[in-house]
């Protein structure tokens, strides 16, 4: 257990005069503990503190699992939770940007690890980075299983950091989701993102603190009180309960988790050859988030498409027959789903409406 470990774990003088404090280290893995305890789930044994974290996969009942893994991290958005000093959502959205790309082949999270790489560890700011990625493993129904935290003096400033994240999904062989049942007249639904989530933030940064110097704090009458720090650390949706409700009870053809590269690059990664998603942009709830970055950015909509996902965080791809009922089901289940168009045959691709 961790409090046998910590009893038995010296510090070090010399190295702690290199710019290493391994008593820092010991002080978060103590507050991160309470955090990493809220994501048990069935599966997980008790791990934390040894060389390797342990998920028992057998106690799921799978018959033939296929195991599904990703890793990601958060990218440029930590400079804005660096300069808004808020750290305790950014772990959402490393979990965020896994979890959701697991899912969109039918397989639901079973474990998380994470890696932080500081400039100094203040516990303080260990604990809230670990309290945002537990969190999302909450939301996500998978457990924390392990992780890394690494004290790197010279190669990141003091109070800056890098996250990363990987995990493992599993799903039963015959309902895998590869996009290959994907074909002409299916209808494409969409589910809100919650904002910008975790991609575009090199240009978000560019208009907003390169071009312009706008004021993070200020801005609060154009996000319903939200500053434009927090519209923009708004933490990425997670989908996995919405889409494991949906799954319980229909066929998907294909799914699309809408990361880096918009519309453009990734709705095509789930289409087989020969077909292409005909879109009505119209549909789309826009959050004014992406029309403050169309304005002040100068941005064609053909350019916020292809890095954005302009309100669209997920993609569904079903049998036009039962579109209705999925939609229905989508809003029982509280959220706010748009038809977005159909698959139509032609060159793989996007074809979207103004």
């Amino acid at each position: 257990m961790v409090e046998n470990y910590m009893e038995d774990v010296k510090s070090s003088k010399k190295y702690a005069e290199s710019g290493v404090n391994l008593e820092a280290g010991y002080e978060s893995v103590r507050r991160i503990k309470s955090h990493v305890e809220r994501t048990r789930v069935k599966g997980v044994m008790d791990s934390i503190g040894a060389f390797g974290g342990m998920f028992d996969l057998s106690a799921l009942g799978y018959k033939e699992p296929v195991l599904i893994s990703g890793t990601d991290g958060v990218g440029t958005k930590l400079m804005l939770a660096f300069q808004m000093e808020k750290h305790d959502t950014i772990g959402q959205d490393v979990v965020a940007m896994c979890v959701n790309d697991v899912l969109v082949q039918g397989a639901m999270p079973i474990f998380f690890l994470d890696y932080v790489a500081v400039g100094k560890n203040f516990p303080e700011q260990i604990e809230q980075i670990v309290k945002g990625v537990s969190d999302g493993c909450v939301l996500s129904e998978c457990g924390l299983i392990g992780g890394e935290t690494a004290e790197m003096p010279d190669m990141y400033k003091i109070g800056d950091y890098d996250l990363a994240g990987f995990c493992v999904g599993v799903v039963e062989k015959s309902k895998l989701i590869t996009g290959k049942k994907v074909k002409s007249g299916n209808k494409i639904i969409g589910i809100p993102s919650s904002g910008v989530h975790s991609n575009g933030f090199s240009l978000v940064r560019k208009i907003i603190m390169k071009d312009n110097q706008f004021d993070l704090n200020g801005y609060r009458d154009l996000f319903d009180g939200k500053s434009l720090g927090e519209a923009l650390l708004t933490p990425t949706r997670i989908y996995v309960k919405t889409i494991k409700a949906l799954l319980s009870k229909f066929e998907i053809n294909g799914m699309c988790h809408v990361t880096g590269g918009g519309f453009y690059e990734n709705i095509p990664r789930v289409l087989p050859e020969g077909l292409r998603a005909k879109i009505d942009t119209k549909v789309i709830d826009t959050p004014k988030i992406f029309k403050f970055l169309e304005e002040k950015g100068e941005l064609e909509k053909e350019e916020l498409y292809n890095v954005f996902n302009m309100g669209i965080g997920f993609i569904l791809i079903v049998e036009e027959n039962k579109s209705e009922e999925i939609v229905l089901e989508l809003e029982k289940l509280g959220e706010k789903p748009v038809v977005l168009g159909d698959i139509i045959e032609g060159e793989k691709g996007v074809e979207l409406e103004w």
